[in-house]
């Protein structure tokens, strides 16, 4: 590639070549929005661009390596403020490391406050150079907290006041433009999967079956279902139940086994950091929520060949093909899926088939191959925009 020639515009350099600055802001904890942010810009840095995260925790699954940055952002607490002011905090930090780093764009990953942060930092950098900045919906910034009437006027604005906006499944945008009513066009960009990192054991483990679920153990999870369709599995298939993540919902699970006399087949195995590590020698993942605005945990198990048993609800039905990758039951059925479980537990021939398709749908439409180039293209049209 010739180098460029355009001196006095150094922004439109880095275009030519591909490469950019990219600030992300997502929840560090453990939770699918804060993954996908933190998987997003790893890739990103793979391919050559500098990712600066700016939060206020190192992201769970972050690590370091070549082109990543993290920038801590610190509130400070003062007796006058009864409530640390960290929206404020986030927006003057994201300028600072805009302005020392010369960012050509900030990712924000769910709505609530990290946009009307970005907001305010890109106003802050007017008269410096442009800053606009990208939304990323994940879905409880929607469905839960924007539809909240405390939140809702904000929520609205800050997806509006947006320079882009992505919704992770048809689901969830629909979802957006019938509660928020809001006239920006909203790009799905589905979630992904390192199809190289996450991939099938070449022998799984002999002994009893594996059952896994993983979740941030909050309500809308129903992780209590997943104990259910153990005790009932194992009537007909000897189980084991691994259940990864934390959350309020962790202890009266761990009663509940407890009640249903199954403790000693069920490991809680708290918060986990190398989930690639865990999946490929499981069978089958369970993902019983009453919502799901796309599924993150069953692609991951989908490209380490486990067949996931999930709900029919939300961004779900555009992951799984119910019968062909995986299955699809109502909430709160337990009856229906502990009798898909244990189909596929009794079933070798076809466990082999739902299996192999799983992974086939994991390559064929959700590799980081396949995704990270939209963003990457989306990127590149927001910043050709008044440029």
């Amino acid at each position: 590639m010739q180098p460029c020639q355009t001196a006095l515009h150094p922004r439109a350099c880095r275009l030519n070549l591909n490469k950019m600055r990219v600030g992300i802001t997502c929840y560090p904890t453990y939770g699918g929005s804060g993954i996908v942010a933190t998987e997003l810009g790893l890739e990103l840095a793979h391919r050559g661009h500098e990712v600066h995260f700016i939060t206020y925790a190192n992201p769970i699954r972050l690590g370091s390596g070549p082109r990543i940055h993290y920038h801590e952002v610190e509130v400070s607490s003062y007796p006058l403020f009864q409530y640390p002011p960290y929206c404020l905090a986030l927006a003057s930090r994201m300028a600072e490391v805009a302005t020392t780093y010369r960012l050509d764009l900030l990712h924000v990953h769910y709505a609530i406050p990290h946009s009307i942060s970005a907001l305010l930092a890109r106003q802050m950098m007017e008269g410096v150079h442009r800053l606009p900045f990208i939304t990323t919906l994940h879905g409880t910034d929607i469905t839960l907290v924007g539809a909240d009437r405390s939140y809702f006027p904000i929520t609205k604005f800050s997806i509006e006041q947006s320079d882009g906006v992505t919704s992770i499944s048809e689901d969830l945008r629909e979802k957006t433009l019938e509660v928020f009513g809001v006239k920006n066009e909203i790009r799905v960009i589905n979630n992904f999967v390192n199809c190289g990192l996450y991939k099938p054991a070449e022998q799984r483990s002999e002994g009893e079956k594996r059952l896994v679920h993983i979740s941030n153990f909050r309500q809308v999870k129903r992780v209590n279902d997943c104990l259910y369709v153990l005790a009932q599995t194992r009537r007909e298939v000897p189980a084991h139940l691994y259940m990864a993540g934390d959350g309020p919902e962790r202890g009266p699970a761990e009663r509940l086994a407890v009640e249903l006399g199954i403790e000693s087949h069920v490991t809680f195995l708290g918060k986990q950091d190398r989930i690639h590590k865990l999946l490929p020698d499981m069978h089958v993942l369970l993902l019983p929520s009453e919502m799901e605005s796309f599924g993150l945990a069953a692609l991951e198990g989908m490209a380490c060949g486990v067949v996931p048993v999930a709900t029919r609800v939300g961004g779900l039905p555009e992951l799984v093909t119910d019968g062909v990758d995986g299955y699809l039951e109502a909430v709160g059925d337990v009856d229906a899926q502990s009798a898909r479980v244990v189909e596929l537990l009794r079933n070798e021939e076809l466990y082999r088939q739902i299996s192999t398709a799983a992974r086939a749908t994991a390559e064929a439409r959700f590799c980081t191959t396949l995704i990270i180039p939209q963003y990457e293209r989306y990127y590149e049209e927001i910043l050709g925009r008044r440029a």
